[in-house]
This record gives C-alpha cells, sequence and structure tokens, in this order.
C-alpha cells in the first residue's frame, strides 16, 4: 500500500536551522567534513564572483576579505543592499541587515556564535550583532567610510564544528569556481588577507 503523507507530517523549518542541519546543500561539505570551515569562507567569497543574476548586470563586485583566526573572518564589498532609498534598513532574515541579496552570508551566519554586519551609503551607517543569524540588537547608528559597503565579521561557532576543525592555513588554492563552474572570468574581484601568519600577512587575490 502507498504511504500517505498529510499536512500534519510536513515541518518547516527555519532558515538558519536549515543550514545547521544540512551544511552541504549551502557549503558543499557536511557536518562531519574537516574541511567545512574553510568551505564555509569559500562560500562566502565565492559569491563575489558569481553575483546574483539581478546583481551581476549593472554591478561587479569587489571583495575585500580577511582571516584573522581559526574561526573568524570578515567580509567587506561595495554594495549596501541593506538600505532602502531613504537609507533606512531592509529588514532581512529574522529582522537582520542580512536579506535575500546576501543568503550566502547569512547561511554562513546560521553556523556562527557571533555575527557583526555594517553597512554604509551616503554617509549613513548602520550596525548589528547577531547571535547566529538572529539579532541581538536593532541596527544602530555608526559613522560611515566613505562611499558605500557592506563588512560582515564571523565568528564560526567553535561548538558546532568541532574540536580541530578550522579554517585551512593554506589559502593560496582555493577554488571559488568549484567544479561545475563554466563561466569565463568575470570583471568581479576579491582580495584575500590572512592575518594569522603576525607582521607577514598572506595575500590571495581571485577573479
Amino acid at each position: 500500500m502507498a504511504e500517505r503523507y498529510s499536512a500534519s507530517g510536513i515541518q518547516i523549518a527555519e532558515f538558519d536551522e536549515s543550514v545547521r542541519s544540512r551544511p552541504a546543500m549551502y557549503f558543499g561539505v557536511g557536518r562531519r567534513d574537516p574541511d567545512l570551515a574553510s568551505a564555509v569562507l569559500c562560500a562566502v567569497l565565492a559569491y563575489g564572483l558569481h553575483p546574483a543574476a539581478r546583481v551581476a548586470a549593472p554591478h561587479a563586485l569587489r571583495i575585500r576579505a580577511e582571516v584573522s583566526g581559526d574561526l573568524a573572518f570578515a567580509v567587506e564589498d561595495d554594495r549596501a543592499d541593506a538600505l532602502d532609498g531613504l537609507g533606512s534598513a531592509r529588514p532581512g532574515y529574522h529582522g537582520s541587515l542580512l536579506g535575500p541579496e546576501r543568503w550566502v552570508s547569512a547561511a554562513a551566519a546560521g553556523v556562527c556564535s557571533h555575527t557583526v554586519v555594517e553597512v554604509w551609503r551616503d554617509g549613513r551607517g548602520l550596525r548589528q550583532e547577531l547571535a547566529g543569524l538572529r539579532p541581538l540588537t536593532e541596527p544602530r547608528e555608526v559613522d560611515a567610510p566613505v562611499g558605500a559597503g557592506t563588512r560582515v565579521r564571523f565568528e564560526l561557532a567553535g561548538a558546532y564544528f568541532g574540536n580541530g576543525r578550522v579554517i585551512a592555513a593554506d589559502l593560496t588554492s582555493l577554488d571559488l569556481h568549484g567544479p561545475y563552474c563554466d563561466n569565463p572570468a568575470g570583471p568581479g574581484k576579491v582580495t584575500l588577507l590572512d592575518l594569522r601568519h603576525g607582521a607577514d600577512p598572506v595575500v590571495s587575490r581571485y577573479r
């Protein structure tokens, strides 16, 4: 006899819950994979070379990233999509400054213990702290750098990744395109600084 299904048997998971339970869907490797932390970093950076279709045509992303610890990194680009036309916050997942335009960063935040989002444009800046993807605070005003952009600091959750699971020591050979990408190199550019080497940071550039 065929198995019957009903609405009562359907469970709807929140976005961050889905990321934590099925990380391979978002980062390409499972939770037990020792390369998961590196895969999270790689996925966030790869967005700079493969932006959403609605972003790609008019804008080429320029991304600067820094790895400051074995489970800590920050990514900055030149878009301020969390601000509307009047400079007010455009609510994203769970009321955070990370919305669908930045779903990869939102997925990464879902496996973090602490996330800080800063966004600025035309002299107005906002900053918000998150526990994972859940806001700890409302966006508050901060001094804005020149121009427009977004900076997200990720602190990956050690309890989630497990002992010894860290961002790879050698980041010079990250594959930001993946095995199935056949697109020619575009105008997007990623600059990655690994600050874990003391006074001599290792710089990698990707196109």
